[in-house]
């Protein structure tokens, strides 16, 4: 995985997308105050990628046939389920270990404003976030674990009312991004509610055990900060990631394999 970042953030080294001065000196790490970050935002509201031509390709394609060994994943013991959004019939598309390749992680972080859809199997298709995010019901009906762990990088709650144009544009991102997983999760507490437990499918469904690792670093960020891959971000991101899973381990570690430590009942209120 380091090695995979550190190429990813010397591939970002000539990207536009770099902090401004302003930001730099005040110890931000989002692009909100970079003239270019801005002038990039306004025109991918205003101009198609397919307009571009395609103009500097991305270069996460190479990165990601230099890092990873698909054949081995394929054939890997771990099972992997990969979501990205037919672009036609505006559903998500759940690959396995077996289908992935480089076309398919393309498509899976493929933001419409930014890049052309990526063809799979005649279709077009887009970042799996707009279906899935993640897609949960694979975990339970093709996986033996009775443990879900969800790593959460978009706040499902931010305090206050955004009131700036940049901040309602960030809430707006993150409340779209997280509509998904919370309306899976709401669809799996009301499983566990009504489906007779029995012995099959259903039984999955009532011993699921739900847990959250989140970390309060990610409402400080904004959306533009998803733009920065300066490697001293990447290894705080990392070092937050440590921390946060750490915490979770001395508050909640004794109750994995025994009960949910997220109440995904509270995920009902108001429903």
């Amino acid at each position: 995985l380091e090695d995979f970042w550190s190429k990813v953030s010397r591939a970002a080294t000539f990207s536009p997308f770099q902090r401004g001065p302003l930001d730099k000196m005040m110890g931000n790490w989002t692009l909100d105050n970079s003239p270019l970050f801005v002038a990039m935002d306004l025109m991918a509201r205003l101009v198609s990628p397919y307009a571009l031509g395609g103009a500097g390709g991305n270069p996460l394609r190479d990165i990601l046939c230099e890092s990873i060994d698909f054949t081995r994943l394929a054939s890997g013991p771990v099972k992997l389920f990969i979501t990205a959004t037919n672009v036609r019939t505006g559903r998500g598309r759940v690959f396995r270990k077996h289908e992935v390749t480089p076309d398919v992680l393309m498509a899976s972080a493929c933001l419409p404003s930014m890049f052309q859809a990526v063809e799979i199997d005649g279709d077009a298709y887009w970042d799996g976030g707009y279906s899935g995010n993640p897609t949960l019901t694979p975990l339970v009906q093709e996986c033996e674990s009775d443990d879900t762990f969800l790593v959460q990088i978009n706040p499902v709650e931010r305090p206050g009312t955004p009131r700036s144009a940049r901040e309602i544009a960030n809430r707006l991102n993150e409340v779209s991004f997280n509509a998904t997983l919370l309306k899976e999760l709401r669809m799996i507490a009301i499983l566990r509610k009504v489906v007779d437990a029995g012995a099959g499918e259903g039984a999955n469904w009532k011993k699921m055990r739900v847990h959250r690792i989140t970390g309060d670093i990610m409402t400080k960020l904004g959306h533009s900060s998803k733009l920065n891959a300066e490697w001293a971000f990447l290894t705080m991101l990392r070092d937050e990631g440590r921390k946060a899973a750490d915490a979770f381990g001395r508050t909640c570690g004794p109750n994995i394999g025994v009960r949910s430590t997220f109440d995904i009942d509270d995920l009902l209120e108001g429903v």
